[in-house]
């Protein structure tokens, strides 16, 4: 499996981190306890309902567990190194729609941290792949399902 760049910032990577550590620390022996609890009860597992249950949870929190693990692992980390001529992994750009006068500000993170209800896009989503490289002034455009919408920088940070 080839390894791909996970672009975090230090905020994103220390969220990671504390949720990697909440889910082996913590979730991880509450889910085994489960378990335990649930073979001790005895009879015929395959009727027994909080055991699966409690299987199908500890299933999610190792795949979560091996999740985080791997972007940590690959993190480069992003910092917004404050003006910049160009818009880069970690900028803060403000943009208008054409058509519109109300200025959006965008963070460019990666995608492991993207939130758009907080402002933060994917350097990987269409958005954050038309802003990077461009400079103040520019226009760029973004394929959406109801046609093209076209962006203006006002300015990078």
């Amino acid at each position: 499996m080839v390894e791909r760049t996970n672009y975090l910032t230090p905020e994103g990577l220390a969220n990671l981190e504390k949720r990697l550590r909440h889910l082996i620390e913590a979730r991880r022996p509450e889910v085994a306890e489960r378990l335990r609890r649930a073979l001790e009860e005895g009879g015929d597992l395959s009727e027994n309902a909080e055991y699966e249950d409690a299987k199908n949870e500890q299933a999610f929190i190792e795949g979560e567990i091996i999740r985080l693990e791997s972007i940590i692992s690959s993190a480069e980390i992003i910092e917004s190194t404050g003006q910049s001529d160009v818009v880069v992994p970690g900028s803060h750009v403000t943009v208008t729609e054409k058509g519109k006068r109300t200025k959006e500000v965008y963070h460019l993170v990666g995608s492991a941290e993207a939130n758009p209800r907080e402002g933060k896009i994917s350097v990987e989503s269409p958005l954050g792949k038309a802003l990077l490289g461009a400079k103040k002034g520019d226009k760029v455009t973004v394929a959406a399902p109801d046609g093209d919408i076209v962006f203006t920088i006002k300015s990078i940070d």
